[in-house]
């Protein structure tokens, strides 16, 4: 692959937003936005779908290791548990998301507390009539390409309720800045992990994850699945060995991808090992992408990161235009 063929495939040059995503990020978090400061919270719901929904995935992920319950909703349905106690954050890059604007209607007519976060649209003009936080985010190219536009912002805004420590969010646009330099669009050789894998993946990826880098995993189905149109599988590496596995002992034209954390947990390594013997045993063939070191929300970013341009690069190698996504367009025209 060589720059031309991304600039020739790649129609709305999503390559281009990739390559500063650490900017992006940047400066996203040192913007002087409005914080949103609300006491008293022991529950926070995160509602988003697709794009919008991985930057729930993410934060929940760095949450789960506070004190604090947190639940993601995909759907249309806001969980019985809210009450007064509880922070609905609403994200729709969009903001014309219909399951979130359901969700955000739902939240208004609860006890729950609520912010949103959106380009505009039909979710700017709910809250501005309603007397909802919001928070005008631009978006960039697309949903999926805002994600660090949207993320950084968010936490910016947040800062006093999701309590990451500034050095983790220096960390993280550092790991950021790092992983760019080996695998953007300056860098189109065999040291480019996120090339290699694109290469490398020629039928339906099943990606395994420790319970750790969901956000990671079910973000880089998505971008598999709107940049390069493949069906792809997710499974956790330890549930999978109680009834997945099983599905290795027939020839597949599945092919397995390890994602696996810098410090997993001593059962989970000893689980990947396992896997990986059984493999050897069969013949099958796998990748395996390991997470840089740091903290969760660095690793998890980084990874995102990564495999987002592989699915990039995989789209562009199959001559696939990344940008489209005629079928969710198909879908949203129908609602």
């Amino acid at each position: 692959m060589n720059l031309e063929d991304l600039e020739k495939i790649d129609s709305k040059k999503m390559f281009q937003i990739y390559d500063k995503w650490p900017s992006i990020a940047k400066e996203s978090f040192q913007q002087k936005n409005e914080k949103l400061y609300v006491k008293d919270i022991d529950h926070i719901v995160f509602v988003g779908m697709g794009g919008s929904g991985s930057i729930g995935d993410v934060i929940s992920s760095v949450l789960s290791k506070k004190n604090i319950h947190v639940t993601n909703v995909k759907g249309y349905l806001l969980p019985k548990t809210v009450d007064s106690k509880t922070l609905v954050i609403a994200i729709s890059v969009s903001g014309d998301t219909n399951e979130t604007l359901t969700i955000l209607e739902s939240a208004k007519k609860s006890s729950a507390k609520i912010a949103a976060f959106a380009s505009g649209g039909l979710m700017e003009e709910y809250c501005k009539k309603n007397n909802v936080f919001f928070q005008k985010i631009p978006m960039i190219h697309s949903p999926r390409a805002s994600f660090t536009k949207f993320l950084y912002s968010i936490l910016n805004v947040l800062q006093e309720i999701i309590l990451i420590d500034d050095n983790d969010i220096k960390n993280s646009i550092e790991s950021l800045e790092k992983t760019r330099d080996s695998i953007s669009s300056n860098n189109l050789n065999q040291n480019n992990t996120s090339l290699r894998l694109a290469n490398w993946i020629k039928q339906i990826p099943l990606i395994y994850y420790p319970g750790g880098l969901q956000a990671a995993a079910i973000r880089f189905k998505n971008s598999l699945q709107e940049n390069s149109k493949i069906h792809v599988i997710t499974e956790d590496v330890i549930e999978a060995s109680h009834n997945g596995v099983v599905s290795w002992e027939r020839n597949s034209n599945v092919q397995p991808i390890l994602l696996r954390g810098y410090n997993d947990h001593l059962k989970t390594i000893e689980r990947w090992e396992i896997i990986k013997e059984y493999f050897s045993e069969k013949g099958i063939d796998h990748f395996e992408i390991n997470s840089g070191e740091g903290d969760i929300f660095s690793k998890i970013v980084s990874l995102i990161y990564l495999l987002d341009y592989a699915s990039i690069y995989h789209a562009v190698l199959h001559k696939i235009d990344p940008s489209p996504v005629n079928a969710i367009d198909f879908i949203k025209n129908k609602l």
